[in-house]
């Protein structure tokens, strides 16, 4: 794979990662469809998406998923759609993509890894730049939502090392996915009273699971053995800036003094810890 076709690869990934926040949180803000429902039809898209990538792969390597995988996707879903209800698109990025590398780092540490001081530094940046947002002020995001995106970003960080090693990713994707949309569905039938669907929320819950989520995961699974793994690692600090950059061109949400603080913190922070790891 030419390094351009990489960069352009790598690029579409990242956009389409960022879509995910602008369009769920376009959808529960411009229109009636409840979070509920967006997750459902979220998961349901991607995995007939993933299905069907899946099937014309030539790849020999196998992976099924997990129902284990399967929930902690789900719960990643669930509280990203519900904390977009009252979140400004780049808050969410930032804390979801913080709360995931936090959770990872976190694990590390836990399975014996040992830290530089540089990276213990930038351990506390980035936590600091967390509880930072997150202090009573007039700007302070909701303090329920916040909770409820960095309880879904520490729930990707348990997927995405639940899935290490599980086989071939778009195949245990679309495992996962499948696994996850009948639970989805249930969740939704137990809040019927609160449903609400409509055309424009549809299209936008349909497009995070068909594009931003199915072809945006395939992308990046295609492209990930291109990388190196600190590449890799780095690359994903330009979610939380995309996803700001659309919030401010698409939905008119302010770029505050404290969420510039807290970006630098927690995304200056997170770099510390990957390249000292990587020296």
């Amino acid at each position: 794979m030419s390094p351009l076709r990489v960069s352009c690869l790598t690029l579409l990934a990242m956009i389409a990662f960022a879509g995910n926040s602008l369009l769920c949180r376009m959808a529960l803000r411009h229109t009636t469809i409840d979070p509920a429902s967006f997750t459902s039809v979220r998961l349901a898209s991607g995995a007939a998406v993933l299905y069907l990538l899946a099937r014309t792969r030539t790849s020999s390597a196998r992976g099924q998923g997990s129902w284990k995988s399967a929930v902690a996707l789900l719960i990643y879903a669930a509280g990203f759609s519900f904390a977009y209800v009252n979140l400004p698109a780049a808050t969410g990025a930032l804390l979801l993509f913080g709360a995931v590398q936090i959770s990872m780092i976190s694990h590390g540490l836990w399975r014996g890894e040992r830290l530089r001081a540089m990276q213990w530094l930038g351990l506390l940046l980035a936590a600091a730049g967390v509880i930072g947002l997150l202090l009573p002020g007039l700007t302070a995001p909701p303090l329920q939502a916040s909770l409820l995106m960095i309880g879904a970003g520490v729930a990707w960080g348990v997927y995405s090392l639940r899935g290490r090693g599980a086989g071939d990713p778009t195949r245990v994707t679309a495992g996962n996915f499948a696994r996850a949309v009948p639970i989805a569905l249930l969740c939704s039938l137990l809040q019927w009273r609160s449903a609400s669907v409509d055309p424009a929320g549809l299209a936008y819950a349909l497009a995070s699971g068909a594009l931003a989520s199915g072809i945006g995961y395939a992308i990046w699974y295609a492209v990930l053995p291109a990388l190196k793994a600190t590449t890799a690692a780095t690359v994903q600090l330009s979610v939380p800036a995309l996803a700001a950059m659309g919030g401010i061109l698409f939905l008119g949400e302010p770029f505050g003094f404290r969420l510039l603080v807290a970006s630098v913190a927690i995304l200056g922070g997170i770099v510390l810890v990957i390249v000292q790891r990587q020296r």
